[in-house]
């Protein structure tokens, strides 16, 4: 048989103890042996508002939030960062030479005019000589020019892609191809 023993206490804790009670669903009894119970298991003072096991669990979840951040910016962020600015300088290159190749081909667009200037005063002896020998020139500065034009944007593609880590994502690779035939259906 169990011996029980008897506490004495005011109203206002009797009216907290029995609200607590109600609140769990428990008798009063079990309440008191449950609180009992925790305070012997958790060597806490009741007197201790402040719970340092609380507060250094919730430290280290914060450090382990901060920390997760820290490795996604070191894995992911960075790296993703430095291939933009590697594409974008890859794309200004692209650029730089698309101009380049414009002015030539003006210089060039220049220079066919002489020569056509000059053919109109051989026109009478080789004239059609003349005609044959334009279209050779032009299919051939025009086939090595292409040639060249191509050149290059193969390179660059296969430069860019080999410049693709494993954390690259389909997204960009797409770019990269869709950039690259733009580049070609402008040849």
């Amino acid at each position: 048989m169990e011996t029980l023993r008897t506490i004495k206490y005011n109203i206002q804790t009797a009216l907290k103890m029995d609200r607590v009670a109600q609140k769990l669903g428990r008798p009063n009894r079990l309440v008191f042996a449950q609180m009992v119970d925790y305070f012997f298991r958790s060597k806490k003072d009741p007197l201790d508002i402040n719970d340092e096991l609380l507060k250094n669990t919730m430290l280290k979840q914060h450090k382990d939030y901060i920390g997760f951040i820290r490795t996604q910016e070191n894995d992911l962020l960075i790296p993703i960062k430095r291939e933009v600015d590697r594409m974008t300088g890859n794309q200004q290159d692209i650029n730089n030479l698309l101009r380049e190749l414009e002015k030539r081909s003006v210089s060039l667009a220049s220079g066919q005019n002489e020569l056509l200037s000059a053919g109109k005063n051989y026109s009478s002896k080789l004239s059609n000589t003349d005609e044959i020998l334009k279209g050779i020139l032009m299919k051939l500065s025009t086939r090595e020019q292409l040639k060249k034009q191509f050149l290059y944007v193969l390179g660059t593609y296969i430069k860019s892609r080999d410049a693709f880590s494993m954390m690259t994502s389909a997204k960009e690779k797409e770019e990269l191809i869709r950039i690259t035939k733009n580049q070609i259906d402008l040849l």
